[in-house]
């Protein structure tokens, strides 16, 4: 059962008429706008989901504190990140739920809602949530594996019809940063270590969420994060303080630009600055989001961009994350205070703030001179143009009847199993191994659902009893003690000695088949010289695993990057270097036929 979405408000401004071309609706809308009304547009700010489809008042328990209500109609602010998930029905009704409550500000402006990541298995909630309603497809990774454009084309137009239904308009995503450094913890959201394969997919993932040009039908895309995230110093995050610093000592800089060059050949419609400080290169050694070399000089003059820049989450003030004092990412202008960010922030070039909700800071920095609001009228304007060609104004609620009918329906959910199927890349099968043959053989799994497993054999508790074992393994890394920062997998890829010796035990006791989820670089030789048959997933199911594993669906992958033979290895690697370790057990592009 459908309902009818209220008409949108409509006072006889020419704002308000769709017949009237874009760029005049824009300016006489801007014309109308108080400085504070203007403010409110600069901030993109994060909106927590209550799982009952409720919007998010003062005193909710929430990831972040949040008064949804006072965000609008106070603070004006029009822009939100979502938080969270529930069902497709009750996202639906929450979005209009908020469009109704931005009806009611003097001007009526409708909200944009953003999302990161949902259509696969990492869950971080700073980068990636888990499918959830929506189909469930390989990370960005496992699409590299496929190595195919048409593939990732209707991976991202699933997406924006999914992201439609329930009133989500712009994905920060796709990650177009190459995965360079092995110990980095953000690869998974990559395509991977090749710059001229990431630069054909983000093209083909551009189109899919926005189609040839950005109208009613899109889902702006905001790719992220320019110049390129990938060189970290040692592979820590610039989320944190110890991962700020981006180097580039084999003299690669230039390199991690060719995916963003094709993304704006594609015609994206927003790009996000990365955290970063760059350290030791012409550039001004502040992060990338207050880098006015980077920003105007490099993305706006030298690429041509006229998008929207957003910065990433959280440059301006501290926060609290789950409880946790987190410090704002300012990194190289940490000494400047919360005005002085922002205004260097304009200076740089960059149009909205994300994750922030201080338009007040923006008022008084116009108010003192330090900014003027001509600058303030550049960056509103882009911002307003996306919400006209969005058809936000004209046709700003969704159907939730159409949203549940849509979401996670059997045609999107079968084509993002059969792409967890292609993804999955044969790395050794030994006396062939695989596929697997003969009537139920007696398996034992470890990491593997029973119930799955017992539709293709005899599920056993004792491996000794067993023809055939499947061993489901992750990337190994060093947990953080930070409850935030325990969500980014970082530090080593190879596994402790007292977890590998369990593991190999049992490659030694029984022919096993191991897959394991590359989130990372994973460093695992022993495991290769020993396994019957290794797989690697990149976000996959049981199900999906097993079909490939016994002959019911072809595994058609290859490495979107190499696998390092040792630490000592990736530690003297260069990181903005692609597949620069010696000697590795696995070199990128390695896939075995099956």
């Amino acid at each position: 059962m459908t309902t009818t979405a209220p008409a949108p408000r409509n006072d006889g401004h020419p704002y308000q008429d769709p017949s009237r071309p874009v760029d005049e609706r824009v300016e006489d809308l801007l014309a109308r706008m108080t400085l504070a009304e203007k403010a409110g547009q600069i901030f993109h700010t994060m909106l927590p989901l209550h799982p009952d489809g409720r919007p998010v008042e003062h005193g909710d328990d929430a990831m972040v504190p949040t008064d949804t209500t006072g965000l609008i109609r106070t603070r004006l602010i029009s822009h939100f990140n979502v938080l969270g998930a529930a069902g497709a029905r009750k996202m639906a009704e929450w979005h209009n739920a908020l469009q109704e409550i931005a009806a009611g500000t003097r001007l009526g402006i409708p909200v944009t809602l953003s999302t990161d990541p949902r259509h696969a298995f990492t869950d971080n909630p700073g980068a990636s949530f888990t499918a959830g309603p929506f189909s469930a497809w390989p990370e960005p990774l496992g699409l590299a594996a496929t190595r195919d454009p048409e593939l990732v084309h209707q991976f991202a137009d699933t997406v924006r019809r999914e992201y439609l239904a329930v009133g989500l308009r712009v994905a920060l995503h796709p990650q177009t940063d190459l995965a360079t450094e092995p110990r980095w913890s953000r690869q998974t959201g990559t395509f991977g270590s090749d710059a001229a394969l990431t630069a054909e997919l983000v093209q083909a993932y551009v189109h899919g969420l926005q189609g040839e040009e950005l109208g009613g039908h899109s889902v702006s895309a905001m790719v992220k994060h320019f110049p390129g995230g990938g060189p970290q110093k040692d592979g820590e995050d610039p989320h944190f303080p110890h991962g700020k610093e981006q180097v580039y000592p084999g003299g690669m800089r230039d390199h991690h630009l060719l995916p963003f060059r094709a993304a704006i050949a594609a015609g994206c419609a927003q790009i996000m600055p990365y955290y970063g400080q760059p350290i030791g290169t012409d550039w001004e050694e502040v992060g990338f989001g207050f880098n006015h070399g980077v920003v105007t000089g490099l993305l706006r003059e030298q690429l041509g961009f006229t998008g929207i820049v957003c910065t990433d989450w959280g440059l301006l003030t501290d926060a609290t994350i789950f409880g946790e004092p987190h410090q704002a990412r300012a990194w190289g202008v940490e000494h400047l205070g919360v005005a002085e960010r922002a205004a260097k922030a304009l200076d740089a070039g960059v149009d909205q703030f994300g994750g922030e909700a201080c338009p007040e800071v923006i008022v008084e920095l116009v108010r003192s001179g330090r900014v003027r609001e001509s600058r303030i009228d550049a960056s509103v304007r882009r911002l307003l143009r996306d919400k006209f060609r969005l058809g936000l104004f004209d046709s700003p609620f969704v159907d939730p009847g159409t949203a549940e009918e849509t979401v996670g329906n059997s045609e999107f959910r079968a084509a993002g199993e059969a792409a967890q199927r292609r993804s999955l890349t044969v790395l050794t099968n030994h006396e062939r191994t695989l596929p697997v043959t003969g009537t139920r053989p007696k398996l034992y799994v470890r990491g593997v659902s029973s119930d799955a497993a017992a539709a293709y054999g005899e599920v056993v508790a004792d491996p000794a009893a067993a023809e055939l074992a499947i061993l489901r393994l992750r990337t190994p890394y060093e947990p953080r003690e930070g409850r935030f920062e325990a969500f980014f997998h970082s530090g080593r890829l190879d596994f402790p000695e007292e977890e590998l010796s369990d593991i190999v035990r049992l490659l030694e006791s029984v022919p096993t088949l191991v897959c394991i989820n590359l989130e990372r670089p994973a460093v695992i030789p022993e495991i290769a010289e020993k396994a019957s048959a290794l797989i690697a997933d990149y976000g996959a199911s049981d199900t999906a695993l097993l079909d490939v594993a016994f002959g019911r669906a072809a595994g058609q992958g290859r490495l979107p990057f190499e696998l390092p033979r040792s630490m000592a290895a990736v530690a003297a690697s260069r990181p903005d270097v692609p597949n620069d370790t010696p000697d590795p057990v696995f070199p990128h592009g390695h896939g075995l036929p099956l």
